[in-house]
């Protein structure tokens, strides 16, 4: 459990290992952080929804911030760590990270115009279903709120790193990255919109966006907050963001095979769900590359199919998987995973000054980003 701590000088760091297993912290780490983010929201709500109606916006909120998986603020926890002993204000600093987390998701889904997320009915068609017999338009009424209410949790996510019981100095040293983070996000969105098209788009720039924009907003910069926050030295620091490049990137391109052949009960999203939204993901990027010029045609002809929900589309998603499975760009994409997860280990082997108990953690967390089952 988090206790509380106080922040020495910056060249008297101090780290104390939690009493717990990696594994048995970070699952205490989730559920506080949970509960952390939820308590935080419930208050906000009082004080902000007390017009007719507007409890909706709370009321959709909550449980979607609570079906996450608490990555972003595990690592700024870990780069905490690195230099510190626990503290419930770096946990709550760290945790502001998942708002920022719900607004970049709310966004997104609107995007893409995606239905699902996190095994439930995205934020947008939510708000869209409520508003259904009270305005004449409510799917976009749906996109409007939900635009607003993501606007909400990025203005939440700053108020709550600002509001966490930390040093003044400590928090000086986060804003920048906290500010970097959130405008890495926002670019590599941008970039990510005008990457749509898969026959067109580059490899190279594909894998561009998924560093900026998954990668770094992911691992690294969450590493180096939480890095930042406890004071830790540059030589720590160098290495938190080397390892988080690395996992980062093989983070996202773990992401775009499920977004392929990723269980729905894993992924929270309907099997092949990259595919219906024709993104131009890593994998399906490189199944293009990788293809001779038949297989290039079948994808084409593929491209240029959106079948309606069912049986059709159901064995429409089915080509996809044999054509990219054939292309190798499945082999392509696990090589790539796991050259990446060699060098994050590398620069963790070549950093002692990290403590014995974030090393554990960040090793453990290498794999479970990185899985077929994350």
């Amino acid at each position: 459990m988090v206790q509380p701590s106080t922040i020495r000088a910056d060249h008297d760091l101090v780290t104390a290992a939690p009493d717990d297993s990696p594994e048995e912290w970070l699952e205490t780490h989730v559920l506080d952080t949970r509960t952390t983010v939820a308590e935080f929201i419930r208050r906000r709500c009082a004080e902000h929804f007390r017009a007719p109606d507007t409890e909706i916006l709370g009321e959709t909120l909550a449980p979607f911030v609570a079906r996450g998986k608490y990555i972003r603020s595990t690592f700024a926890c870990l780069g905490w760590l690195c230099g510190r002993p626990e503290s419930v204000g770096a946990a709550q600093a760290a945790a502001s990270l998942e708002l920022v987390h719900a607004f970049a998701l709310i966004q997104d889904d609107i995007m893409d115009e995606s239905a699902t997320r996190r095994g439930a009915p995205t934020v947008h068609v939510q708000l869209a279903r409520w508003a259904a017999d009270k305005v004449d338009q409510p799917e976009r009424f749906g996109r409007s709120a939900a635009v607003l209410l993501s606007d909400l949790c990025l203005v939440w996510a700053e108020r709550m790193l600002r509001e966490a019981e930390l040093p003044r100095e400590a928090l000086d040293r986060a804003w920048p990255v906290f500010d970097l983070l959130r405008s890495e996000l926002a670019v590599g969105q941008f970039s990510d919109l005008l990457n749509e098209n898969w026959a067109t788009t580059s490899l190279d720039a594909v894998l561009d966006v998924a560093r900026r924009k998954s990668g770094n907003y992911s691992v690294r910069r969450p590493l180096e907050l939480g890095a930042a926050l406890a004071g830790c030295s540059p030589n720590v620091t160098a290495a938190l963001c080397r390892y988080g490049s690395a996992i980062g990137e093989a983070f996202q391109l773990r992401d775009d095979l499920l977004g392929v052949f990723g269980d729905p009960a894993v992924t929270g999203k309907p099997l092949g769900d990259d595919l219906r939204q024709h993104k131009a993901s890593t994998v399906i990027v490189a199944a293009r590359d990788l293809s001779d010029d038949r297989q290039r045609r079948q994808l084409a002809r593929l491209s240029g199919q959106r079948p309606a929900p069912g049986p059709d589309e159901d064995a429409w998603v089915a080509q996809w998987q044999e054509l990219i499975l054939d292309s190798g760009a499945t082999q392509w994409a696990e090589r790539a995973i796991a050259s990446r997860v060699d060098d994050a280990l590398v620069a963790l082997a070549n950093a002692p000054a990290i403590p014995p108990f974030p090393r554990r953690g960040l090793l453990l967390l290498a794999d479970r980003c990185t899985s077929r089952s994350h």
